[in-house]
């Protein structure tokens, strides 16, 4: 099964992180991540959502968690400071890709993760909806499986398969909708 360390910024929208929550369930593919990239996501709702609460927060992490598997990457904090990227706060990141030997970070900051400083360690980062593309054409049934599960947990308000398409698109999934385009009746 594909591995990939999702970046806070993957985890930060709700609408987002149901969806690769619903994956993982599904046994599409295998999150990673660590307490650090929770703690990440969880501030920065909080600090642009006043109207939420930490113990919302909470709840959804206790919730990921349990849901996640296999979820938590464990010492890579000692890679940190070995490593090289744009952005030094995005150095656990990496590191826990390199402690975990997960060969994707899902990243919306493509180049704070360039090629050069990450291929070394046999990994690449790819955008969200390129990650989504290479699920879709591995795991064909169990995705459309997972996006539909997804939709249609969607109560406030609920979404037409054609509203939810339009949704991913806003969510900067146009790859991900495009190719869900043709069989909108499956989802």
């Amino acid at each position: 099964m594909t591995r990939a360390v999702l970046d806070s910024c993957v985890l930060y929208s709700a609408s987002l992180r149901d969806l690769f929550m619903r994956l993982a369930v599904g046994f599409v593919f295998q999150p990673k991540w660590t307490m650090q990239i929770h703690e990440e996501w969880m501030r920065n709702v909080l600090k642009n959502r006043p109207d939420l609460t930490i113990q919302q927060l909470e709840r959804t992490r206790v919730l990921m968690d349990q849901w996640g598997r296999d979820w938590h990457v464990y010492g890579y904090e000692s890679l940190v400071t070995t490593l090289e990227l744009p952005d030094v706060d995005d150095r656990h990141v990496l590191a826990a890709a390199i402690a975990s030997k997960t060969p994707i970070i899902v990243t919306f900051n493509l180049s704070d993760f360039p090629e050069v400083a990450i291929s070394p360690h046999g990994i690449r980062a790819l955008h969200p909806d390129s990650f989504l593309l290479e699920l879709l054409q591995s795991s064909r049934e169990p995705f459309i499986s997972a996006v539909k599960s997804h939709r249609t947990a969607l109560k406030n308000p609920p979404r037409t398969p054609e509203e939810y398409l339009n949704q991913l698109t806003e969510n900067g999934l146009h790859a991900t909708s495009k190719a869900l385009t043709p069989i909108v009746d499956q989802i």
